[in-house]
């Protein structure tokens, strides 16, 4: 029995938005409800227009025998500056200051709600962009690098500064640290990333990013290339030792009173300006 386009509509919206950036056949939608691939491409037109008109993301159609749709979440820009704005509301609160001015996100960071939608706004950056790997270092930044690997339809990896047995053989790199110039190590699994490998660096918290810069460094012993670095926040310091990164809210705190100042990072110029360009 023939599916109805009203139920067709609703299952192919389901089933796009569940398979981010993958390519879905003609041929597949037309078996599926036994349609005519001129019907499935009318439904196709109707869920792009809507896409796009309501801001959920963009949906390709290829042509061809070997052609069909692909989807890409992406973030308006009003959205996003909500998004922020909300973002900014819930952070923007003194008893989040932590020692050596670091701000507590964790609560934030287990929200459904924030999660999806700032990996719905730092993969908006990517829209075009060929990603194979989210990067992070365990364990505050993990929830951040699941949340824009779900909407980049990619693995992700976690970086780790001790490893076990059950991980196997490692690839480690030293790196020294943003503002106490220690020494540290990281390892990741050499199963984890395959070599060459294009990556995107996440954290949740950002100071000077030497961590980052580590993990960038770790990214090179794979072969592979560091497509970009985004945070959920940055903190001030004096000097920063990478130049190339997204932040969604830029956080100041003052020790001695423990009062915070929470305003938006630099998304706009890096999300937006790069979309628009593209």
């Amino acid at each position: 029995m023939k599916t109805r386009r009203s139920d067709r509509l609703v299952d192919m919206t389901y089933y796009l938005l569940e398979r981010p950036r993958t390519l879905v056949s003609l041929t597949h939608f037309s078996e599926e409800y036994e349609s005519a691939k001129s019907s499935i491409s009318e439904d196709l037109s109707i869920l792009k227009r809507t896409f796009q008109e309501r801001g959920i993301g963009l949906l390709e159609t290829i042509p061809g025998a070997a052609g069909g749709a692909i989807f890409t979440p992406y973030m308006l820009k009003e959205e996003a500056d909500e998004f922020v704005a909300s973002l900014i509301n819930a952070i923007d609160d003194d008893t989040r200051v932590l020692p050596g001015g670091y701000v507590y996100l964790s609560d934030l960071l287990g929200q459904p709600w924030f999660l999806k939608r700032i990996g719905r706004l730092i993969a908006t950056q990517y829209l075009r962009e060929p990603i194979d790997a989210v990067m992070t270092a365990a364990t505050k930044g993990v929830p951040v690098a699941q949340a824009v690997a779900e909407e980049l339809n990619v693995p992700f990896v976690i970086v780790r500064n001790d490893t076990k047995v059950t991980e196997g053989p490692t690839m480690s790199v030293n790196y020294v640290t943003g503002q106490s110039q220690r020494l540290e190590k990281m390892e990741l699994s050499r199963r984890s990333l395959p070599m060459g490998s294009r990556v995107l660096i996440v954290d949740d918290f950002m100071k000077a990013g030497g961590t980052i810069r580590g993990m960038a460094s770790l990214v090179k012993e794979f072969e592979g290339q560091v497509v970009g670095a985004a945070v959920v926040a940055e903190g001030r310091v004096e000097n920063r030792v990478i130049d190339d990164y997204t932040s969604l809210v830029h956080v100041e705190t003052n020790q001695e009173n423990g009062v915070i100042n929470v305003t938006p990072g630099n998304y706009q110029e890096q999300v937006f300006n790069q979309v628009e360009s593209n």
